[in-house]
């Protein structure tokens, strides 16, 4: 029994690069039939993006185009607009991620497309919504970042690197993905009441400030009382008028902070983070397991309220305590006594994790060839009765063929297609 969600669903991806493409890669490991178009000759930028072998397409590309097809089409061909119309009289969704009235010159705007296929969902993936004063802005994952409160809030608040800095994380791109992803999911099932397909407008800038939110709460407790206790800031500095940068401080009322941990002259990641929490016995078990049973009874640490006062001096205690033993003891030793607490991992630690290869966390490919096997990060849930499968990523065009024939056309008229620039690149003059 096939219990793919999405199976029968058929999508056009029109994207590139990596929100667009992170969005129609998770539909397809969810079952549905993604037709990638690829403009013939170069295809995604990506593919020859940071590439580890010039004959090769990059890792960057193969992360984010799994189990797709790709079709090879200049849609700006008479050719190429027609394939493409036909492509949309029967897709379920079409998605998009050019720059701003990009699809509108090409003729397939919401409305046309709506014209063609009133049941098609159209996704569209922007810098900014279209009421902000930056929409003509050309957005990349730092625009997204500095523009949503991500970059202002992040960073350490004194000294010479006190400058905005952006996460590591892609906020502004592959979170925009997944945004997109709930907007599109949203607009299938709403489309069983309507039968209509609806426009999915999804800004990068949207999606980065929705993992900003808990800084807007911030910002309004600020606006209240002028001060945020939680800061490391608080209660020695002045607060200006709005949300500072708070270095390695857990974002909520607890009090959380990175360790360094023995090794770390050398290991720039032997680090722990460790969270002291708010109430009075998850406080007690901690002081126990740091042997700072003296904590429990001092005015200055045995309320929630004194530690925000004198995290400072918390900080450099257990900082004390810490740095003689490897991150890994740190984990050990106060888990076991129930407080939140986490080894630093680098990239190279999570990826040899084996533990990790579930079937959904971290994957391996077989991409075959020159290339073999690679691994990327997989569904991020899990459902109980399906298990996604995870194939190689497409050949630039490699389908072009496979999907015309599927759609009706002869071996003449694909090789019409072609000879006339509209799947292959035209012969330079």
């Amino acid at each position: 029994m096939n219990t793919a969600p999405l199976q029968g669903i058929k999508v056009i991806d029109f994207t590139s690069v990596q929100s667009g493409p992170s969005c129609t890669q998770l539909l397809a490991w969810l079952g549905a039939d993604v037709i990638k178009i690829e403009r013939p000759g170069t295809g995604d930028a990506t593919r020859d993006e940071l590439q580890f072998d010039p004959d090769c397409p990059s890792y960057y590309f193969l992360q984010l185009n799994s189990d797709k097809k790709s079709l090879a089409l200049d849609a700006a061909t008479p050719d190429g607009k027609a394939i493409l119309t036909k492509l949309l009289e029967t897709a379920d969704v079409f998605i998009e991620n050019l720059h701003p009235g990009a699809m509108d010159k090409l003729g397939f705007s919401w409305e046309e497309v709506h014209k063609i296929n009133p049941r098609c969902v159209y996704a569209t993936i922007k810098g900014f919504p279209l009421s902000s004063k930056y929409k003509n802005l050309k957005a990349y994952e730092p625009v997204a970042q500095v523009t949503a409160g991500a970059a202002s809030t992040t960073g350490w608040w004194e000294g010479p690197d006190n400058i905005p800095t952006q996460s590591g994380a892609a906020l502004g791109d592959s979170n925009t993905g997944m945004h997109c992803t709930i907007g599109i999911l949203a607009a299938l099932l709403q489309r069983q009441h309507t039968g209509e397909g609806s426009f999915v407008y999804q800004s990068m800038h949207n999606a980065c400030l929705n993992l900003c939110r808990i800084k807007t709460r911030d910002q309004l407790t600020l606006d209240r009382i002028g001060y945020l206790t939680q800061f490391p800031q608080y209660p020695d500095q002045k607060f200006g008028d709005f949300v500072p940068r708070s270095g390695n401080q857990e974002g909520s009322g607890v009090l959380g902070w990175t360790y360094k941990c023995k090794g770390w002259e050398t290991d720039p990641n032997a680090y722990a983070y460790i969270i002291l929490q708010r109430g009075a016995k998850d406080f007690e078990l901690a002081c126990k397991a740091l042997g700072f049973e003296d904590w429990l009874t001092n005015p200055d640490f045995n309320t929630a309220d004194a530690r925000d006062r004198n995290k400072q001096a918390i900080y450099k205690r257990i900082g004390e305590w810490a740095i003689d033993k490897t991150k890994y003891e740190v984990t050990e030793i106060l888990s076991k006594a129930g407080v939140p607490v986490a080894p630093v991992l680098n990239t190279k630690e999570i990826m040899t994790d084996e533990t990790l290869y579930d079937g959904n966390t971290l994957v391996k490919i077989d991409q075959g060839g020159k290339i073999g096997e690679f691994v990327t990060v997989g569904v991020p849930f899990t459902l109980s009765n399906f298990q996604p499968t995870y194939g190689p990523c497409p050949t630039l065009g490699g389908n072009t063929d496979e999907v015309l024939k599927a759609y009706g056309y002869t071996d003449e008229e694909i090789a019409s297609f072609a000879n006339n620039g509209t799947t292959a690149p035209l012969p330079k003059q």
